[in-house]
């Protein structure tokens, strides 16, 4: 078997949306399957919306979901005399010809197909006229002389066997008059040049494929292979967009995914292995095939990776999440955080983590860690501290005093022996110990809170509360 090429092929007009990147992981992953490459290639043509910023939110959108592209990526602008070459060599060979079309004449055609009900289609007025007719002082463009009886049959991985009839395809543009390649013959050479094998990518380029496949035919190119995915739609069934989550990369990013889950839910929206919805980024290499991409678009849902996302929080490693939370912690206080700062943080976090779907829920959890006394509770956390509250608050002092060893079982032990004494549920000692010492009714396990803030810190808090 020929040694398996795909490439990822962006333009740098905005942000790497969710449907890219998921184009990205199937040819990323397609490749390492096989043991082969995956290219990386900006179509940087429309000069006017491409831009560096643009070009740059791709690779950190990239590299941020852990794919690693082979090889230095291709600037497709920076090829454009190798395009025009390819299209004065079909010039050459009778494959291509100039067209002198007037805008008025174009606009006629336009206007006729709109009135006929059927797409506008070139109707070939120059296909076979001789140049020496052409009218003074135009630029004309060239364009590809398509076949025009017969049909192009696209062999689809996804799709099966797609047949478009070559009479609904018109001689399409390849230069315009200012000489400039267009996009269909761009995407052909460089294909062709970088050793393309498969092209993995969305089922809206489908018509773009037989007229693609024209091309490479005409420029005595090996077509490569084809997987057309169905798009990404809404929970709703509509299109993805904005409003159902079509955002970019760093939004979610932002939002507190891990790459692992988004790569995990990317490669479950139209893709499946049995029943399997955890799938590693190891299994998804051993497991990835173009036989088990579905027909039907895929419905984006955030409850699904928002428990996805708190499942992969619960088994990372310590260390991981850890690395993984503290720059959100650290965006929240605006400022770096200690070492015994970060200690706090790593003892917290195996409780913390259990509760959690997503980052900034982990960052939420941690913030008593952070708050200066005296403690500002919130409005339900006062309900808490009214006068019978920080009586027991004081009695909790005297009895976590007396606790020399001080550990989250310890100073549950002592506390729940108070509540005993005193004849009081649990909850009437820990509901005011919370509010106390987190300002919040809602925190981690309140023993754990206990054990990371220290006895000194924990002293002086209830002290405070008890005022």
């Amino acid at each position: 078997m020929t040694k398996v090429v795909t490439r990822f092929a962006p333009s740098p007009t905005g942000y790497l949306h969710i449907g890219g990147a998921r184009t990205a992981l199937f040819n990323w992953l397609f490749s390492r399957h096989h043991g082969g490459t995956f290219l990386l290639r900006i179509e940087d043509t429309d000069r006017e919306r491409s831009t560096d910023d643009a070009v740059q939110k791709i690779f950190q959108g990239l590299k941020w979901l852990g794919l690693d592209w082979d090889g230095e990526p291709v600037m497709q602008f920076s090829r454009m005399n190798r395009h025009a070459e390819v299209a004065h060599k079909m010039l050459a060979e009778g494959k291509a010809y100039h067209c002198y079309c007037s805008q008025e004449e174009l606009e006629e055609m336009r206007n006729k197909a709109k009135a006929e009900g059927r797409p506008m289609r070139y109707d070939g007025r120059w296909r076979d006229r001789d140049p020496k007719d052409a009218p003074a002082g135009v630029k004309p463009v060239v364009r590809f002389k398509a076949p025009q009886a017969g049909s192009t049959v696209i062999k689809d991985h996804v799709q099966g066997d797609v047949t478009f009839q070559n009479e609904q395809l018109d001689d399409l543009i390849i230069l315009r008059s200012d000489g400039t390649p267009t996009y269909n013959l761009s995407v052909v050479v460089d294909d062709h040049d970088m050793g393309v094998t498969h092209i993995i990518r969305g089922d809206d380029h489908l018509t773009n494929a037989a007229r693609q496949t024209q091309l490479y035919l005409a420029a005595g190119f090996v077509v490569p292979d084809f997987a057309h995915i169905p798009l990404i739609h809404g929970p709703d069934g509509a299109k993805l967009s904005k409003r159902h989550g079509a955002l970019g990369t760093e939004a979610y990013a932002d939002m507190g995914y891990l790459p692992a889950a988004m790569r995990n839910y990317l490669l479950r929206l139209g893709w499946s292995h049995g029943d399997e919805e955890i799938i590693s980024t190891q299994q998804a290499i051993e497991w990835f095939g173009l036989d088990h991409v579905g027909r039907s678009p895929a419905r984006f849902d955030f409850a699904k990776l928002n428990n996805l996302n708190g499942h992969y929080i619960r088994h990372s490693s310590d260390d991981d999440l850890l690395a993984a939370a503290l720059p959100f912690v650290e965006k929240k206080l605006g400022r770096a955080c200690n070492q015994a700062e970060v200690a706090q943080i790593k003892a917290i976090l195996p409780t913390v983590k259990e509760r959690a779907k997503d980052l900034n829920e982990i960052t939420e959890a941690l913030g008593f860690l952070f708050v200066a006394r005296p403690i500002q509770a919130d409005a339900a956390a006062q309900k808490h501290l009214d006068d019978a509250a920080k009586a027991r608050i004081r009695t909790m002092i005297e009895t976590l005093n007396g606790v020399s060893d001080w550990t989250a079982a310890s100073t549950e032990a002592a506390v729940r022996a108070l509540s005993e004494t005193q004849q009081v549920k649990l909850g009437q000692l820990a509901q005011p110990l919370r509010a106390a010492l987190t300002g919040r009714t809602v925190s981690p396990p309140i023993f754990d809170v206990l054990a990371v803030l220290g006895r000194e810190e924990t002293l002086a808090r209830l002290a405070d509360a008890a005022r």
